[in-house]
């Protein structure tokens, strides 16, 4: 009775690993096949992806800076107290393009920021500059992302952005009595934090093109 009963468990132990090795294969198989899908689907996706992730800069490039008709990302190092100024603010400069015309002149650059300080996350801005008279123009703001308050902070495209377009500045302050001065930013009403880290971006991208409108101008003698 007890041997009979012993071979019984062990048939059901080899049942029971049999079952397990089953299942394992199963779920093998079907790891394997969905990581297969994934790979199939990315790569069938990601240029198309790319495209519109081009086609969306060249839009924001094409939006701040009008007049220009082919943007070239150039290399640049930053000097190091700009650099830390704008680690200070919680800006970083991203990407930077040289804007020409198709007849090859020189009308600025179009440069990304990114704030930190937003309320809601980073809020990524580029903006379009070029060389005044006595200042840099600032010909416009495109914002690219921001996840700020639902009818505060994300009103910062309708409020914000078209206060600093077209104007000549090296810097811009907000303020919450009403903008009068050309570098003064009406702020949000109950977004402080919005118009300040979107103030602090732009202002970031202002120095940097300054800084390397110097630089260029420095090493080929003179305003173009």
């Amino acid at each position: 009775m007890m041997e009979m009963s012993g071979n019984s468990q062990n048939r059901t132990s080899s049942k029971d690993f049999i079952v397990m090795l089953k299942e394992a294969g199963a779920l093998l198989a079907i790891t394997l096949v969905a990581g297969l899908l994934l790979g199939f689907v990315y790569e069938l996706t990601k240029e198309p992806i790319k495209r519109q992730e081009e086609l969306a800069i060249q839009n924001a490039c094409s939006e701040v800076m009008p007049d220009a008709d082919d943007f070239t990302e150039i290399d640049f190092d930053l000097s190091r107290e700009l650099s830390e100024e704008l680690s200070g603010d919680g800006i970083t400069i991203g990407t930077v393009y040289e804007a020409k015309t198709s007849g090859g002149d020189f009308k600025g650059y179009v440069i990304q920021s990114t704030s930190s300080e937003g309320y809601g996350g980073d809020i990524v801005l580029y903006l379009g500059v070029e060389p005044g008279e006595e200042s840099m123009h600032l010909n416009g703001v495109s914002i690219l992302s921001i996840e700020e308050t639902p009818g505060l902070g994300m009103r910062a495209e309708e409020v914000l952005v078209p206060q600093f377009a077209g104007k000549d500045a090296d810097h811009f302050i907000y303020t919450k009595t009403g903008g009068n001065l050309d570098n003064e930013i009406d702020a949000i009403s109950g977004a402080t934090i919005t118009t300040k880290a979107v103030t602090n971006a732009v202002n970031g991208g202002l120095k940097t093109a300054a800084e390397l409108y110097a630089a260029k101008t420095g090493t080929e003698g003179g305003n173009e």
